[in-house]
């Protein structure tokens, strides 16, 4: 007797993917990048915003953040970041006040081992998520952070995720 799973698998391939049983605990999204210019040509000002949810759009990124529509198949339509790295820069550079947002990552997360998910596909509350590169750090750690930041992210994905989105949907804090 066939109680119709097979044909709901069939047609929706989302169905078997792994799904991640972890906390979202920020969103942050930016219109434009906030690195600073060349050679004495100061900072941009392009602030970031927390917000409480998001549209995530496949193949495009979230809506509203300055990746968005980038260019096509681009690998960081969104970054997940986790909160135990936030709070290990927090006690390594004695800032124990320093915002998640300082890191420009779209999402921080908590419970999931980051590292395990790059070229994978999974489920992030019922958006369908793909890991597609290290987010490496760069240089403007050590400014947003202390010198040394660079540094102290650098390996085993400390600088976060970077994932395309696969289908759209919503994104909620918990």
């Amino acid at each position: 007797m066939d109680d119709g799973m097979e044909n709901e698998e069939a047609a929706n391939p989302s169905a078997q993917l792994p799904v991640w049983h972890a906390r979202l605990l920020h969103i942050y999204i930016s219109p434009g990048h906030d690195y600073w210019g060349k050679q004495g040509a100061g900072r941009f000002q392009s602030g970031i915003t927390e917000v409480k949810e998001i549209e995530c759009v496949a193949g495009m990124g979230l809506r509203g953040d300055r990746y968005f529509g980038h260019r096509p198949d681009f690998k960081g339509q969104v970054t997940f970041f986790d909160i135990a790295i936030v709070e290990d820069v927090r006690h390594h550079f004695k800032l124990a006040r320093l915002p998640a947002s300082v890191f420009r990552r779209n999402l921080i997360v908590r419970g999931i081992d980051l590292q395990q998910w790059m070229g994978k596909r999974f489920l992030f509350q019922g958006v369908e998520f793909e890991g597609s590169q290290e987010c490496r750090p760069c240089h403007w750690m050590d400014r947003a952070i202390a010198p040394g930041g660079e540094e102290f992210l650098k390996g085993k994905f400390r600088g976060g995720l970077r994932a395309r989105i696969i289908t759209s949907g919503m994104l909620h804090i918990d």
